[in-house]
């Protein structure tokens, strides 16, 4: 394709943040229990981001996106998780993808132009499909299973992939796969979702993130062109680090788990003031011990509020980033569950949304990079920054 092709595309306007965000949260939510109930996938959220030319907000400009920076891709994360969480985490793979897309390997002019023109005139979105089911995640090495043979034409594609977030509504995938050479390579696949021989299995049954669509995706003998064979290298070969994404998929995939403790506490806040037992005749946010417990909420929320803004400003570089992901998800966590415990059976009734908030949050655990190994990273980190520093350690640990 000739990038001059996408002048035929109408580049999304900017749009009034401070308008379209509180407008979103609040459809989202209205509909939130009925995709969790049913784990259906939101189609319409999607509908509604795309009418708001939301979804190339970080594309690049000169091909039609935004480029909007992080700071204002974190407001539109947060504000589209407070309403559906699932929702919040399909785009962010979306935003994502089209912000290190200058920097991706393999990627030719043509495709580049391709999948942000789609995303502006159809609402398209992409994500990587890497999981695998004797695998697990490839964040922990591996070769996959999934092998793409060489044809004629190009490649065939065959394997399955497993919590392939948002299957239902994907226009591109990057699928992860192996060679069949002597000496296979690994990398990505671009295919596209009306290529023969994928087809999804609705397998997501999740007790959190019930509407993202996280099914099995399989391929059998896909065809894919050529140039959709995106680099793949060596097994093991060095990779150019990407320091933005560093700091971006760490603060933005945070700040979904984040927006769902802010939604939980809300709730949390209204239910206090509205319940007034007959044997208190007071609503129970008159109470000390509640208006310590907010203040404990508060103040985890406020903590991540400070992690999460510093690390968008660059106030936090690339090393903290793990960190940063961590502590926000555990600070999430441990808010909510604040707020389960106090409010005891109502908290867990299916008919408030709170038992969902809570479900939702402890799926921020599963996210690369996982705590195991954001600790033993920092840790390692935090010995040889002495040790640099201070030659003597060094000399001491060896006797």
């Amino acid at each position: 394709m000739n990038p001059s092709a996408l002048r035929a595309v109408t580049a999304p306007a900017q749009p009034d943040l401070d308008l379209i965000l509180p407008q979103l949260t609040e459809a989202f939510a209205a509909t939130a229990a009925d995709h969790d109930r049913d784990a259906s996938f939101p189609f319409e959220n999607f509908q509604a981001l795309h009418r708001h030319g939301l979804m190339a907000l970080t594309a690049p400009a000169r091909l039609g996106g935004l480029e909007a920076d992080l700071p204002t891709t974190l407001r539109v994360i947060q504000a589209v998780a407070r309403g559906e969480p699932a929702t919040a985490l399909v785009l962010l793979m979306q935003y994502l993808f089209h912000a290190s897309l200058e920097g991706r390997g393999g990627f030719t002019e043509a495709l580049k132009v391709q999948v942000v023109r789609d995303a502006i005139a159809d609402g398209a979105l992409i994500n990587a499909l890497r999981v695998e089911p004797e695998l697990g995640t490839p964040a922990r090495g591996g070769l996959p299973a999934t092998v793409a043979r060489r044809t004629a034409e190009g490649w065939s594609l065959s394997g399955r992939k497993i919590y392939s977030t948002g299957s239902p509504a994907l226009t591109w995938m990057i699928v992860w796969a192996r060679t069949d050479e002597e000496t296979p390579r690994v990398g990505g696949f671009l295919v596209h979702k009306d290529a023969p021989g994928r087809r999804i299995e609705e397998t997501w049954d999740h007790t959190g993130l019930r509407a993202s669509g996280s099914h099995d995706v399989v391929f059998e003998n896909t065809p894919i062109p050529a140039h959709h064979a995106l680099d793949p290298k060596p097994p093991g070969a060095p990779q150019a680090p990407d320091p933005a994404m560093a700091i971006w998929s760490p603060v933005l995939t945070a700040a979904i788990y984040d927006a769902v403790a802010h939604a939980a506490r809300d709730w949390f806040v209204r239910w206090l003031i509205a319940r007034k037992p007959a044997n208190l005749g007071a609503s129970l946010s008159t109470l000390p011990r509640f208006q310590e417990l907010v203040g404990e909420i508060d103040g985890l929320l406020l903590q991540n509020k400070v992690l999460l803004d510093g690390a968008a400003a660059g106030r936090l570089g690339p090393a903290q980033g793990g960190l940063v992901k961590h502590l926000v998800t555990e600070n999430a966590i441990a808010a909510v569950e604040k707020a389960i415990a106090a409010s005891g059976n109502p908290g867990l009734s299916r008919h408030n949304p709170l038992q969902r908030h809570y479900r939702d949050v402890l799926c921020g655990r599963i996210h690369t990079p996982q705590a195991d190994v954001v600790l033993t990273g920092a840790g390692k980190a935090a010995f040889a920054s002495l040790a640099a520093a201070d030659p003597a350690v060094t000399r001491l640990a060896e006797d």
